[in-house]
């Protein structure tokens, strides 16, 4: 039986006259990844400021795994099991590809004293850190500088630095942008297979990966939730065809 791991419950947010989101709500379950998609000024990021803690709504209500979250910094989240993937990547360039994910597991410690230990030594923060590049297939890439990486291989080490926090779910904001067909390929494949350990939330504008991946499909346009559902169902929805996907998608 499917569990709800995150829910958004009537969410409003309200800048000046802008109403950024209005009466959103949603639920992420067990084994599923439930897509958010909407044209651009729709309100995805600021639902998703929302969700990871760097906006506070005006009214309405975030919970992970039964507990309110709606308060609680960004690192509180963190450390009760929400995980998240940026737009723009936030990796270390100079350091490798383990170092990057291994800070990020001392980062959610929050224990200062490991800075006066070898790093590599830590199986605290090393071990996680292996298990999250083996699940991203990037084990050989380990002690590879990032800047030596391909657009891709940096998009899966951020989902390895959100996996080895060991997340209740896992929040992914366009993790397709910049990549190619090959990359993209890649990249849905992975999650494919993720979503059977750690549920996901996926901001996505790569309709192909979208209804691909997608267990149930949100569209946000204006700040409000317009429609829920499969991708057949979203196809088939005139309101989203005409808000949204266009004669393109027919």
């Amino acid at each position: 039986m499917s569990e709800t791991i995150l829910s958004l419950n009537h969410l409003h947010k309200q800048f000046g006259a802008l109403q950024a989101t209005n009466d959103v709500s949603l639920e992420l379950q067990t084994g599923e990844i439930h897509a958010l998609i909407g044209p651009n000024g729709a309100g995805k990021s600021t639902l998703i400021g929302q969700i990871a803690g760097n906006i506070r709504p005006d009214k309405g209500s975030v919970y992970l795994s039964g507990t309110e979250i709606t308060g609680m910094s960004i690192a509180q989240r963190a450390r009760l099991g929400l995980g998240r993937s940026f737009q723009v990547s936030s990796l270390a360039e100079p350091l490798s590809v383990m170092r990057n994910v291994m800070m990020g597991v001392q980062a959610l410690q929050s224990h200062s004293f490991r800075f006066w230990k070898p790093v590599a030594q830590d199986q605290q923060l090393l071990e996680p850190a292996v298990e999250a590049l083996e699940r991203m297939q990037l084990s050989h890439r380990a002690w590879t500088p990032v800047c030596e990486l391909s657009h891709g291989e940096r998009r899966q080490v951020e989902v390895a630095c959100a996996l080895a926090l060991k997340p209740r779910a896992l929040l992914l904001d366009e993790p397709m942008a910049g990549l190619g067909p090959e990359g993209s390929a890649k990249l849905t494949e992975l999650l494919e297979a993720l979503k059977l350990e750690v549920p996901i939330l996926l901001i996505e504008h790569d309709m192909d990966a979208v209804f691909r991946l997608a267990d149930r499909i949100s569209v946000l346009v204006s700040g409000s939730v317009i429609a829920h559902g499969d991708s057949q169902t979203i196809r088939q929805d005139p309101r989203v065809r005409d808000a949204y996907l266009g004669d393109a998608d027919a």
